[in-house]
């Protein structure tokens, strides 16, 4: 026979485990939602553009890495076909010893392949995919471009939309690619955590205060 005191334990202990499944839940779903838009990110960049934004990635010595190298074959592709005719190359120094800037790895690489130096600009200060994005657009205000298409991995692609479209860009278009060179379990998870550090720093951003120069997750 029920007491009024165990009923009420028993409703408390119910609302408890409800609490506790939401809890699981609904991180549990954001998580699934952000790994479903990494995988299936459509390439957006079917008409003409002002620039073309490449995003950097880590030199060799003074060559691309393999995935940087990736990115680029994407711009040299987008350029051949017409859809942008202008290119930042957006990266600073990975190291304090660097020879060169990840821009001007980047500008050398599609040089060698054929684009002309005049239509590369060089955005070198950038340490992380926000400075990327918010470096690269002082520049397009400075040459009165207002289009561009956002080149980098699928996976990086959607926080560095999301990132753009927080800045002010106009319409913001992502140009995409899978990798033949990363592990992307490893990739996806990491940027899995990127987005949510990147939802704090909005907050932070909100509340009127700077993001730090480092950023551990770029």
């Amino acid at each position: 026979m029920k007491t009024k005191g165990s009923g009420r334990r028993y409703s408390l202990a119910g609302r408890t485990w409800r609490w506790v499944a939401l809890a699981i839940l609904l991180p549990a779903f954001w998580v699934g939602m952000i790994q479903w838009r990494m995988a299936t990110l459509p390439d957006q960049a079917h008409s003409p553009v002002d620039v073309g934004i490449v995003l950097g990635a880590a030199l060799w010595q003074t060559e691309p890495s393999p995935a940087l190298k990736e990115r680029l074959n994407k711009a040299v592709e987008l350029y051949r076909s017409g859809i942008l005719t202008r290119i930042i190359v957006s990266g600073g120094y990975d190291h304090e010893d660097s020879v060169l800037s990840e821009a001007e790895g980047m500008r050398n690489y599609l040089v060698e392949r054929g684009i002309p130096a005049g239509q590369i600009e060089l955005e070198q200060r950038s340490r992380n995919t926000y400075q990327n994005l918010k470096f690269s657009q002082a520049i397009m205000q400075q040459k009165g471009w207002t289009t561009a298409a956002i080149i980098t991995h699928r996976y990086h692609a959607v926080r560095a939309l999301d990132i753009a479209r927080y800045l002010g860009y106009s319409h913001p278009v992502a140009a995409p690619m899978d990798s033949n060179v990363l592990v992307m379990s490893w990739h996806r998870s990491r940027e899995t955590l990127a987005m949510i550090k990147w939802e704090w720093d909005k907050l932070q951003l909100a509340l009127g205060r700077e993001l730090l120069d480092e950023e551990t997750l770029s």
